[in-house]
């Protein structure tokens, strides 16, 4: 129920304890009947009916407040699903605030009240075209939540549209959808594998962990998918969140089992930086063959981006990076994620229990990486004990001739413990350090003899254990111990013990001079532990062991298969075979194979090409800086020329000669001794031809900006001097109206009923294409099929299509998006809008604020851009206004409402600058307004000055209606 409280802190929501007075009294009339109710707290004060009347209110701060009060249910564990009705009324609130909770509650509940969900599709899907990105995820959410196979379609097509999102948030909600997808239906792979290559592609930090996820979830065995983005992935790790950080490693140390070559090879020598002369001797081919090995430079990039985050704040990212560091680094590396990992086991109880388990694991075939550290591996009288048990088994597994005296005086703290449990574990740790190392056996049997004297039954019975074990090892010359375990018998009631002292004897009586007394000690054992299951041993044996007529052949045989000389048992650790699992996974943690585990593959005996992995980059063209740049008509055509060059740059320890532009001639010096030098003959090089239907000097000005920061401001331009221009980068809209415009009334379209209205937002379509969305509703009866736009276009604007509508539902609606080139101008743009029987003539007529896309700058550039476009670029009009309407809100708010521009910030109080650039051109639209008790001056500068005209006309309007 957490994650209620985690998606109410993304949506930026507060939740509120107090009551408004309105509330407090809607409360206090509802309980005046119930006084016999006793007080509660102001969380259960509100029951359900008060909160369904919170809910269905007309005012929107009761209807917040109630969903504030069920998402704080939701988040103490309270069932809330009978409100379900009364919330997904509000499901198409214009509230921004009200709607995000809603939204959060749905997730919630929608697979549990999926037919109240499905009436609701339809809102969904147009909240997937809603201005605010939160919204927009929001709704792919819940879409995504409501588990019914009918929707499967609608789902992929949000999904598709979403992975293509402006916003990386967005797209991140994309990415977990397709798991959910997935698991609802499998039979979408193959579209699913397809949304994943291009989101992938992704070079977002928030969107890579959540994409890699679905990766893992449909198609792991898809590693072509991941040779493109590997480096991407691997440069982008730091900066991901951490749980995407945990599934990218996880992923990648897969894919580098697959791709390197074991860096394990008894004859590896690393030499990451080795280079050939041309000519090789024969004494450097002999040295190559004793260096075998050569990491693969993408190995070493993985483990070089890894490593900083050994020091994460996060438990799993330090678990994770030390995994890929066991499985994946040579052997010499392996020594710096020791600290790390017991660094966590200073954290919670959980956590080190999953720590120490790998360390258990790792400590078996690496002693040398933890022995410096052994004291913290130390029993604290504070720790459970299954983590003791597992701080015993690394004792155990570190123990060797140096350190065992050591490690045999802490063990005798331990035997003494009260927690019976671990003082048996302890005695089973001593058995094996007996049996590991040779040199102390006969100290640890001398030890555990002593403890058979101790008042605990428990340790007395494990003693007898280890020991009966341990003398199978060496029985002949331990006669004394089995004479004294002999004497014992009659004072152990355990059961266990009394079974190996009754096995000992049986088997090792032969090696000692003792008479059993009368009777015998079996005979005793018989009468004092009666077992069912032992007499249906008993009589299972008899059969066996007792002839009688139907005895059959095994009869012959029963000493050799009941008396067979058993081998000696072998004490080991738990974790000798739990190297086959990968550390850190379930699997490992539970000792056998856990659904969905994927094993590590075996490293490849010959690396596959690296060449997969290499990603395309494209080459900056390097401009002249001489008169030999021409420009022709509305080509631009740069010719690159050479001069061969010698000296040495600092930064570099290696010498080099090669071709390079006139730009680079005086900057890489870094001395003035060329200026006065002859030009020398160059080579000829290609022409590179640019072709743009405007000399646009800005082109000119991005392309120097590719080259070294020092060039470029070295750069003259003898020949003509190029204006440079303020970046013209689109930004968010201020505002974003909720007004919708018919496009084709129901009457007319026999049904058919469409609505349109601009989003503001850059097109996804093309760059100079205007953003609709077009809500198509069907007013019949009968469904209505194959919705489409015709491809004839009467005035000739470049129109984007949505995808045909096969079938629209009687009452349905359906929300789609389309782009149209209106070339800067309000001309109407006419199509067909068309159905499986009829065809309707529609036209757009936009308004000439929303040909416009925001932008933003500084004032000073401002300034001097407004400069640029006077004279006939410039048109202004002065109004008269009240002083008392006026405030800087006000003016902001009514100029962005009519026209698509950005608000630039002004350092004077009366004056207020707003900037945006035309969609199809690009060009560039200022408009100001400057306040004089009691007029006001509106400037428009733009070099479209049709356009001018017009917007100067609609701000006056606005301006003058406040």
């Amino acid at each position: 129920m957490r994650n209620a409280l985690v998606s109410a802190e993304n949506l930026q929501l507060t939740l509120k304890s107090d009551f408004s007075s309105e509330e407090q009294a809607l409360t206090n009339n509802h309980s005046s009947g119930n006084e016999e109710k006793p007080s509660r707290g102001p969380w259960f004060l509100c029951r359900n009916e008060d909160l369904k009347e919170m809910l269905e209110s007309n005012k929107e701060s009761l209807k917040l407040e109630a969903m504030k009060r069920i998402v704080g249910l939701i988040a103490k564990g309270k069932n809330a699903s009978e409100l379900f009705p009364a919330v997904v009324k509000n499901v198409a609130s214009k509230n921004i605030e009200l709607k995000k909770l809603v939204y959060v509650y749905l997730v919630r509940y929608a697979e549990e009240q999926q037919d109240l969900a499905l009436l609701s599709i339809s809102t969904f899907q147009r909240a997937l075209k809603d201005p605010n990105q939160l919204i927009r995820a929001s709704a792919l959410r819940v879409l995504s939540s409501i588990r019914v196979p009918i929707i499967v379609p609608i789902m992929m097509l949000a999904i598709k549209e979403a992975a293509t999102d402006l916003s990386p948030y967005v797209r991140k909600t994309a990415a977990h959808a397709i798991q959910k997808l997935f698991s609802l239906d499998p039979d979408q792979k193959e579209h699913l594998i397809e949304v994943i290559e291009k989101l992938l592609k992704d070079k977002s930090t928030l969107v890579a962990g959540s994409v890699v996820m679905a990766f893992e979830e449909v198609c792991p065995d898809r590693i072509d998918l991941i040779h493109k983005n590997y480096r991407k992935l691997c440069n982008l790790l730091v900066d991901v969140e951490e749980w995407g950080q945990v599934v990218i490693i996880h992923m990648l140390t897969r894919y580098a089992r697959t791709q390197f070559v074991s860096p394990w090879r008894e004859d590896a020598v690393f030499d990451e930086n080795s280079e050939k002369a041309f000519y090789d001797s024969e004494e450097e081919r002999r040295v190559d063959q004793s260096k075998p090995y050569i990491m693969d430079p993408d190995h070493r990039l993985l483990l070089r981006n890894t490593k900083p985050l050994l020091q994460s704040r996060n438990t799993a990212v330090v678990m994770a990076v030390s995994q890929l560091y066991w499985h994946l680094s040579p052997k010499h590396e392996l020594s710096i994620i020791t600290k790390s990992l017991v660094r966590l086991l200073r954290s919670h109880r959980e956590v080190q229990y999953i720590v120490l388990q790998n360390i258990a694991t790792m400590s078996i075939q690496r002693k040398g990486m933890f022995e410096p550290f052994m004291k913290s591996f130390y029993v604290r009288s504070t720790d459970a004990t299954h983590i003791k048990t597992l701080k015993l088994e690394i004792l155990t597994n570190l123990a060797n001739e140096a350190n065992i005296s050591t490690i045999l005086r802490e063990f005798q703290t331990y035997v003494k413990s009260q927690d019976k449990a671990f003082a048996a574990a302890t005695i089973q740790a001593i058995g094996c350090c007996a049996t590991n190392i040779s040199e102390v056996t006969d100290t640890c049997l001398n030890g555990l003899v002593l403890l058979l004297s101790n008042r605990d039954e428990t340790v007395v019975a494990e003693s007898v254990v280890v020991i009966k074990k341990l003398l199978q090892t060496q029985p002949s010359q331990h006669s004394d111990i089995i004479k004294h375990m002999a004497k014992l018998f009659d004072n152990i009631t355990v059961r266990d013990g009394v079974i190996h002292i009754n096995l000992t004897l049986d088997v090792f009586g032969e090696h000692c001079l003792f008479r059993w007394p009368r009777p015998s000690p079996m005979r005793r054992t018989l009468s004092n532990f009666r077992s069912s299951t032992l007499l249906d041993r008993t009589r299972f044996i008899r059969q066996l062991i007792v002839p009688n007529e139907k005895s059959g052949a095994l009869s012959k045989y029963a000493r050799r298969i009941l008396m067979a000389p058993k081998p000696a048992p072998v004490l080991q650790s738990a974790f000798k075979d739990r190297d086959r699992f990968q550390l850190g996974t379930l699997s490992h943690t539970l000792n056998s194979q856990a659904s969905g585990y994927l094993e590590l593959s075996d490293w490849p005996a010959v690396a596959p090409d690296q060449s997969v992995r290499n990603v395309e980059v494209v080459e900056p063209v390097r401009l002249p800086l001489n008169s030999n740049s021409s420009v022709n008509g509305n080509a631009v055509k740069v010719e690159s020329r050479s001069e061969s060059e010698s000296g040495s740059e600092s930064s570099s320890s290696e010498s080099s000669s090669e071709s390079r532009s006139e730009l680079d001639s005086d900057s890489d010096s870094g001395t003035d001794q060329k200026k006065n030098t002859k030009p020398k003959p160059v080579q000829s090089k290609p022409v590179i031809k640019v072709r743009s239907t405007i000399l646009d000097p800005f082109f000119v000005n991005c392309m120097c900006s590719l080259l070294h920061l020092c060039v470029f401001l070295a750069c003259q331009f003898d020949a003509v001097s190029w204006p440079v221009r303020v970046s013209l980068q689109a930004s968010s809209p201020v505002f974003v109206p909720e007004t919708s415009h018919e496009l084709l009334h129901r009457m007319t379209g026999k049904g058919l009923s469409a609505q349109y209205r601009f989003t503001r937002q850059p097109c996804i379509y093309g760059n100079s294409m205007v953003s609709l969305q077009l809500t198509l509703s069907n007013r019949t009866d009968q469904a209505l099929e194959n919705i489409h736009i015709s491809e004839k276009s009467s005035t000739g604007q470049n129109i984007h299509r949505f995808n045909a509508i096969e079938r629209l539902e009687p009452q349905a609606s359906v929300t789609v998006s389309m782009g149209v080139d209106f070339n800067d101008s309000t001309q109407t743009a006419n199509f067909q809008l068309c159905t499986k029987e009829d065809e309707f003539s529609v036209s757009i007529q936009p308004a000439v604020g929303e040909l416009l896309l925001p932008i933003t700058m500084s004032e000073a550039d401002f300034t001097k851009e407004q400069g640029k476009l006077v004279g006939m670029n410039e048109s202004s009009a002065t109004i008269t206004i009240t002083p008392e309407n006026v405030s800087s809100q006000s003016v902001n708010r009514k100029v962005v409402s009519v026209a698509n521009l950005g608000v630039i910030p002004s350092g004077q109080e009366n004056i207020y600058r707003f900037a945006g650039k035309t969609v199809s051109s690009g060009s560039l639209v200022l408009v100001s307004v400057a306040l004089k008790d009691p007029d006001a001056m509106i400037t428009i500068n733009t070099e479209k000055t049709v356009m001018g005209s017009m917007l100067l006309r609609q701000v006056k309007t606005a301006v003058q209606g406040m």
